[in-house]
């Protein structure tokens, strides 16, 4: 095992170091174009997002690791209802417990289908999680002050989106759509080792909690490094207001405020104050799109979910959850917003 980890550590150090002699090279001045106005904005948004995100991920990864360690392989498997609407409700009902946003959903997810959670229930967790968790309702609450509509709206849509997804994919996927499943770790130097019982000491035990977390945060953080650097290029050089052009009809706004959260890849608990801005600019229901699509699917979460799962499922994710959320969006904001 100490093997692995130092491969893992090289395979991370020297392309790092590789591109940053490139750069030395390529630009010998590269000390006074940090001082440029455009790399300090990137490097801010860089910063901001991944300082955002690193907490929840840690929190997802240990998370993972302790249901990885306390749970038999296939335990929810075996425990789930067969009956789907069942499993989605007892999925939405996980979603606001767990106090997690999109970024640390991600590991836990993974560890929960391992573990023998159905995926369609797993999808509705994961799509609903982020949103209608406590945390993130009382930020939602807070910027929207004087607008419970919208508090309420976000939540509704968030159930019912979330519900429809974890339906087709009852019916359309059959086959375990992880990257790599528990048979293919199961070589793991701690893959006997559990928290409770089992006598094993407490020093195996806590290394086993600590590797499984740190496996799992390595894994969904270079994901998550790549996506806040490729976000961080487009929130920079990306010009708001060119964008902001194209969103002034009754379609379009709702395809921009969909497309923004997409780049954005803002954290669920701060999306909800950038939203609240564009109260007097575009209508209610176009910004229901993007409080919901941005912590369900965004760029920084795509290449997050490619690291846990195969790229067929998440493309299906990727067609299926966008006309789903414009649909009820446009609906909610006919019917049921004064």
């Amino acid at each position: 095992m100490n093997d692995n980890i130092g491969l893992k550590r090289v395979s991370l150090i020297l392309p790092s170091c590789l591109l940053i002699a490139c750069l030395i090279v390529l630009f010998p001045n590269i000390r006074a174009m940090l001082a440029s106005d455009y790399l300090i904005t990137f490097k801010n948004h860089f910063l901001g997002i991944l300082l955002e995100a690193i907490p929840f991920v840690l929190l997802g990864a240990l998370l993972s690791s302790f249901i990885h360690l306390i749970m038999p392989e296939d335990f929810l498997g075996q425990k789930m209802p067969k009956n789907p609407l069942a499993g989605i409700v007892i999925a939405c009902v996980l979603g606001t417990v767990f106090p997690v946003c999109e970024c640390g959903m991600i590991p836990l997810i993974r560890r929960l289908v391992q573990k023998g959670m159905p995926v369609y229930i797993a999808a509705v967790f994961l799509l609903s999680g982020p949103i209608v968790n406590p945390v993130v309702f009382s930020a939602t609450a807070m910027a929207f002050q004087g607008h419970p509509e919208m508090v309420y709206a976000r939540l509704g849509i968030a159930l019912v989106t979330s519900s429809a997804v974890g339906l087709i994919l009852y019916f359309t996927v059959g086959k375990n759509p992880l990257r790599h499943t528990v048979a293919s770790t199961a070589g793991h130097e701690h893959a006997s080792v559990k928290l409770f019982g089992g006598g094993h000491s407490f020093r195996a035990k806590s290394s086993a909690f600590f590797q499984h977390a740190t496996d799992d945060f390595m894994d969904a953080g270079k994901y998550l490094i790549a996506g806040c650097l490729i976000t961080a290029v487009l929130q920079t050089f990306v010009a708001h207001n060119t964008l902001a052009a194209f969103g002034n009809g009754p379609i379009s706004s709702y395809a921009f405020m969909m497309g923004l959260g997409f780049i954005l890849s803002l954290c669920s608990t701060s999306d909800a104050f950038v939203a609240s801005t564009f109260m007097n600019t575009f209508s209610h229901g176009s910004l229901l799109s993007f409080l919901v699509l941005g912590p369900m699917l965004d760029f920084k979460n795509m290449l997050m979910l490619l690291s846990a799962f195969k790229t067929k499922f998440v493309l299906g994710l990727m067609l299926i959850v966008p006309p789903i959320v414009f649909t009820f969006s446009v609906l909610t904001d006919r019917f049921f917003i004064p």
